[in-house]
């Protein structure tokens, strides 16, 4: 065997070596295209600067976009408070506790002695003042209604005994033409007296 076919020969053998390894390993870029981009932490987590991890109990109900949220919570109750109280509470009552919390921390940073107490103290007495004004309006609708009762009942009793003359002289002609010039009397008591005929 000649070089020249020795040398085709390892030639050919490198070519298709080299078309049949496979690429070399590449651990970064493997890694970043695996990877998804880390989540952004919940405003609990951010503020306590720690890992938010996927059970985090603070991201559900303190978003990355609602920072002021939970400093105004943790300023009054206290991060470890507010986790604690989250772990004994079921899942369908943690929203409305982490609702109420934030309620009164407001409160309590505007009124540092009665927080919550001072509010509703304050909407129980415009409720009473309100409950007073109603009581006297009705009172007072009650008074017109018994003056415009009276009034119409007034005003009847003026306009019977106005048509009542009229009446009274017609029914008292026709009495004395019915009877020959005797008129008896409405009550029946059979007192009659003679009156001069009109034709006489």
């Amino acid at each position: 065997m000649s070089s020249s076919d020795t040398t085709t020969a390892s030639a050919t053998t490198t070519i298709l070596a080299t078309k049949t390894a496979p690429p070399p390993f590449s651990p970064s870029l493997s890694t970043s295209a695996n990877s998804a981009p880390p989540p952004s932490p919940c405003a609990g987590c951010k503020i306590l600067r720690r890992r938010c991890t996927v059970r985090c109990l603070l991201a559900p109900f303190f978003p990355p976009t609602e920072p002021l949220k939970f400093t105004t919570a943790h300023r009054v109750f206290g991060a470890g408070n507010i986790i604690k109280l989250l772990q004994e509470l079921p899942e369908s009552r943690r929203a409305d506790a982490v609702n109420s919390m934030v309620y009164e921390a407001n409160a309590r940073l505007r009124d540092r002695v009665y927080g919550c107490a001072g509010v509703i103290c304050h909407l129980q007495k415009q409720v009473d003042e309100l409950q007073a004004q109603l009581a006297r309006a009705q009172a007072r609708h009650v008074i017109l209604q018994a003056q415009h009762a009276q009034l119409f009942a007034l005003m009847a009793t003026a306009r019977s005994q106005q048509q009542r003359p009229a009446t009274d002289g017609v029914v008292a002609d026709s009495c004395m033409l019915q009877n020959g010039g005797y008129c008896v009397d409405d009550c029946g008591l059979g007192s009659v007296w003679e009156e001069e005929p009109r034709w006489a």
